[in-house]
């Protein structure tokens, strides 16, 4: 695997362990996902993917607040 450059997002506290960091490997087509206080373990999907599952996300948010 390639060096990964991981991001940390600015809306981050700050302080370790309260982050996911994406970094990405453009000749492969993937991307790769990490908790900042478990840097080691690194899962890796798809852009196709991790768009679905962001919107799944969003679904469910967007559906909960619309209940209270």
């Amino acid at each position: 695997m390639p060096q990964l450059v991981w991001q940390k997002s600015s809306f981050s506290g700050g302080g370790e362990g309260e982050c996911v960091e994406p970094a990405a490997t453009p000749e492969s087509d993937h991307i790769h996902l990490r908790e900042s206080d478990q840097p080691h373990e690194i899962a890796t999907t798809t852009p196709h993917a991790l768009a679905a599952l962001i919107g799944a996300i969003k679904s469910c948010k967007s559906g909960m607040s619309a209940g209270r």
